[in-house]
């Protein structure tokens, strides 16, 4: 009987330690879960790094643009329109959500020449 009882004290121990160590392995601080966490991390960060190339690219192309004498007037025209909010004369232009005057909403606008 106490021999039987040794074994089963054993065995209930080599439970106990095998248990531990599955636990850890799944939700320690190297485990599984970190793993998986980890890894969705590392695709978060492939499509940031992704999103950033795509704007240096961009950036690269408006700089080669810029770079000849004398700049692309596309380009120039770009930042003319974008950046510094001008129009060529006998443009249309389109303010949206905007009030001018009374009345708000959309509202068409002919650019001085």
């Amino acid at each position: 009987m106490r021999r039987i009882r040794q074994h089963l004290l054993v065995l209930l121990g080599c439970l106990l330690i095998s248990a531990y160590f599955i636990h850890h392995t799944i939700t320690g601080k190297h485990g599984l879960e970190a793993r998986s966490q980890l890894q969705e991390r590392s695709r978060a960060l492939d499509r940031e790094i992704a999103a950033l190339e795509a704007v240096a690219a961009e950036l690269l192309r408006d700089v080669l643009l810029l770079r000849p004498d004398p700049p692309h007037p596309d380009m120039v025209e770009e930042i003319a329109i974008g950046v510094l909010g001008m129009a060529r004369p006998g443009d249309r232009i389109v303010l949206i959500g905007q009030s001018v005057g009374r009345e708000a909403g959309s509202t068409t606008l002919d650019a001085a020449p």
